[in-house]
């Protein structure tokens, strides 16, 4: 078996495994693992890859795993990346969705989520923090994050209407 596809399948099934909280919260772990770990991408890329993988449409780490793969090893290596970050959930939803459902008025299960709710926001926090060093150029960088940050907390704008307006934005500034 060729090594690169293993590499993809046992990072990217990490990635799934362990990126509890889902797509954002999981940007952490897989900028450790691409750019980090493997070096499979450096940092532009990887925030190339994460706004390609907003732009489409499905979940962020299945679209950035599929490029990801791609990427790497072409078809094979997508199928294999993808693979391995959906892997993870079809082991685990069906036996935690039959235990959330027999314990779900047990205070013990809501304590548990109560303490993952925090984590979870921790992630995203640092994988916000992971990409931003590496996107924010410049003054005209944060002026498009925090007018985007802006418009999402008090407009109820739509995320895909918002990436629009950011790449004019990006368009108008840096060319």
């Amino acid at each position: 078996m060729n090594l690169l596809l293993l590499g993809l399948f046992l990072s990217f099934f990490r990635i799934g495994f362990f990126g509890f909280g889902g797509g954002y919260a999981m940007l952490a772990l897989m900028e450790f693992e691409i750019v980090q770990s493997h070096g499979w991408l450096n940092p532009s890329e990887f925030i190339d890859i994460i706004a390609l993988a907003e732009m489409t449409p499905g979940p962020v780490a299945i679209n950035a795993a599929t490029f990801v793969g791609y990427r790497m090893a072409g078809l094979g290596g997508a199928v294999v990346a993808t693979t391995g970050v959906i892997f993870p959930s079809l082991l685990l939803v069906l036996p935690a969705g039959w235990l959330a459902a027999r314990y779900r008025e047990k205070k013990g299960l809501q304590g548990v989520l109560d303490g993952i709710h925090p984590a979870v926001i921790s992630l995203i926090a640092l994988a916000a923090f992971v990409l931003g060093k590496e996107a924010m150029l410049d003054l005209k960088s944060y002026l498009i994050s925090g007018t985007c940050l802006l418009l999402l907390m008090f407009t109820g704008i739509h995320p895909l209407l918002l990436i629009v307006l950011a790449a004019a934005a990006g368009l108008l500034f840096y060319l």
